[in-house]
């Protein structure tokens, strides 16, 4: 269970037509005005509570830090193309980057496997140790697409691919 009180996999956006939150579950973009079976209701109440106060944008924190786990795949076009798998160099085009995270992403999505337990042996970043874990962060600390991603997420969310110069990820906020 997460901050937002939602099961894993379903998250809160926000409806640009009625200005209201809905819930999304990830995996099969089933929406719904309803909070889905599961939810603890009383963490849900809180959060869309601090949720409101934000303007209805993900809660940060009042020291400006959010905390997130990744999942990263590297290609030859990488930033830095070697990892703890391959210290040689990563031979793979980005498309094949793609392709696999995607796999990866369906697999979690779907339940069958939480990002943090694929991140300990297919990610090639070192945070691989730590099941992908980043620690705390602020802004101005990481690649602008990966930092803009986990600060657009709630507590618990799993962000769609995105790619930076270290290669393409897919991102866990945490807290």
């Amino acid at each position: 269970m997460t901050e937002t009180g939602l099961p894993p996999g379903w998250a809160i956006r926000l409806s640009k037509t009625h200005n209201k939150e809905y819930f999304l579950n990830q995996a099969t973009k089933e929406s719904s005005w309803e909070a889905p079976f599961g939810t603890d209701n009383d963490k849900l109440k809180t959060y869309l509570t601090k949720y409101h106060a934000a303007g209805n944008k993900p809660v940060i924190p009042s020291d400006g830090k959010v905390r997130a786990s990744h999942l990263l795949i590297k290609s030859n076009q990488s930033r830095r193309p070697k990892s703890w798998k391959s210290p040689d160099g990563v031979t793979r085009s980005r498309d094949e980057a793609i392709a696999i995270l995607k796999k990866h992403q369906e697999r979690i999505l779907n339940g069958e496997v939480k990002l943090s337990e694929l991140a300990e042996t297919e990610s090639d970043c070192s945070s691989h140790s730590q099941g992908g874990d980043l620690g705390f962060f602020g802004k101005g600390s990481m690649q602008p697409p990966f930092e803009e991603a986990t600060f657009d997420l709630n507590v618990g969310e799993i962000s769609d691919i995105i790619e930076t110069d270290s290669g393409v990820h897919l991102i866990q906020r945490t807290a």
